[in-house]
């Protein structure tokens, strides 16, 4: 009698994390201006799951507010921008180069439903809702703790930065 192995019938795929040396390779941002730490799973062409730690060294606290420390709502959007930009650089798998640029053409319905302060785990989940002419449009969450703190349409478009300077249409 031979027995037969089912597992690897049901097991689900392998996730696809990065740590914080492989986002570096995708993101030209650094301190203090990287804000994604790590990479929990990741699908090309459809989403991405990262994770924002955000503690009180950070140096926006010092001013936003003292009293009452709460991540400003612009950094939470860079930070969902920046996880977009990972996928769409996975999903065309390539890493940028030097010359390569990512930038914001539009952000559409944000939303602020939580304040995010030091101590919490910023989860942020990007999917691309589609790619049009080197427009890029994603929809992103983050949440901390399950509860979303905020939420919008992006919109970035990749270029050279030799051709960053041209308006979009060009």
């Amino acid at each position: 009698m031979t027995t037969t192995d089912i597992s690897t019938a049901t097991e689900t795929p392998a996730k696809k994390s990065m740590d914080i040396h492989q986002i570096k390779q995708y993101l030209p941002h650094r301190y203090p201006m990287l804000l994604v730490d790590r990479v929990l799973d990741w699908e090309a062409n459809k989403s991405i799951t990262a994770i924002k730690n955000v503690t009180v060294n950070e140096e926006f606290f010092n001013g936003h507010f003292p009293h009452k420390p709460v991540m400003p709502g612009v950094l939470m959007i860079e930070a969902m921008a920046q996880t977009a930009a990972i996928l769409s650089f996975l999903t065309m798998d390539i890493k940028p180069d030097e010359n390569s640029v990512v930038y914001f053409v539009g952000i559409d319905n944000a939303r602020f439903k939580r304040p995010v302060e030091p101590g919490d785990q910023l989860v942020m989940n990007v999917e691309i809702l589609r790619v049009s002419r080197g427009i890029w449009k994603y929809k992103a969450v983050g949440s901390v703790d399950g509860k979303v703190a905020v939420e919008a349409e992006l919109m970035c478009t990749i270029r050279s930065a030799d051709d960053a300077s041209q308006p979009a249409g060009k």
